[in-house]
């Protein structure tokens, strides 16, 4: 290697670095100032030059979400459908992924070869017919609606499934010999094995309920069951103006997600990395 090799390469280094805080900062910039928005009193956020910090701390307009606008009930309303959204998403895809990988019946690669096809359908489509289809079930304006389309998922099935076609198939006949039925299989033998992949995908359904608002939007028809980006966007229709109230209820919206994901961040790449390999 060149001198001039040698020395263009700790430049290089330094450059992409700069450019990495860079970009780091600008993407950090407006999160800093939407929780210190949430700190300042009325009216300050909207002095000039704009504050980052404020000027005194506090935390009235949170007490305001709580006690003035109930937006706690808000809050447990979207507990209560990604939590379970959450836990029988992981079931239903975990049992159709091991059903896909592992049992043999006739269309099953068809089946799953249709599946694979509907990824290119927006999910935006089928919002109608399902809403329909809901209507005459008697499940419009009900927290199991509102949970309904996280329940199955086409990439939460192909993830479990390549990630399931990584166990051998003689630990299964072995375990079919001795006895033991597939209930029993998939829940001591399969679920301990492909638990990486599910903690990947509980992150991602997690983060894709918590998150969502246009189906509770179209699902949801009573105020007092809305989940909280439903109720945050109503509010910010009404106080327009309160941009400290808006920043307050943003940050108590995104802070359950960056934990789950913060928590989970190793396990949820590492399974994405594991199904890619394994598959």
């Amino acid at each position: 290697m060149s001198v001039a090799g040698s020395r263009a390469r700790p430049i290089r280094s330094v450059a992409l670095h700069a450019a990495l805080f860079v970009g780091a900062i600008g993407t950090l910039t407006p999160l800093l100032w939407m929780v210190g928005a949430s700190l300042m009193k009325a009216g300050e956020a909207n002095q000039l030059p704009p504050r980052l910090f404020p000027k005194d701390p506090t935390l009235e307009q949170y007490v305001a979400l709580f006690t003035r606008l109930d937006l706690a009930r808000h809050f447990f309303n979207s507990v209560i459908i990604t939590v379970a959204a959450t836990m029988l998403s992981i079931l239903i895809n975990a049992m159709a992924g091991y059903a896909f990988g592992k049992l043999h019946f006739r269309g099953r690669d068809r089946i799953f070869g249709t599946l694979l096809g509907a990824l290119v359908v927006p999910a935006q489509v089928g919002m109608l017919p399902l809403f329909l289809l809901l209507r005459e079930m008697g499940l419009v304006n009900t927290y199991m609606g509102a949970l309904v389309p996280y329940l199955a998922s086409v990439l939460g099935i192909f993830l479990v499934r390549q990630y399931v076609m990584s166990v051998p198939d003689e630990l299964i006949h072995a375990a079919r010999v001795d006895g033991a039925g597939e209930f029993r299989i998939f829940w001591t033998l399969i679920l301990p094995v492909i638990r990486p992949i599910l903690a990947t995908l509980a992150t991602f359904v997690f983060l894709s309920a918590w998150n969502d608002f246009m189906w509770p939007l179209i699902i949801l028809s009573d105020s007092a069951k809305y989940t909280l980006p439903v109720a945050l966007a109503n509010l910010a229709g009404e106080h327009v103006q309160d941009v400290e109230l808006m920043m307050a209820g943003s940050v108590l919206t995104i802070l359950p997600v960056m934990i789950v994901f913060l928590v989970f961040q190793r396990a949820y790449v590492r399974g994405i990395m594991a199904g890619g390999v394994k598959g």
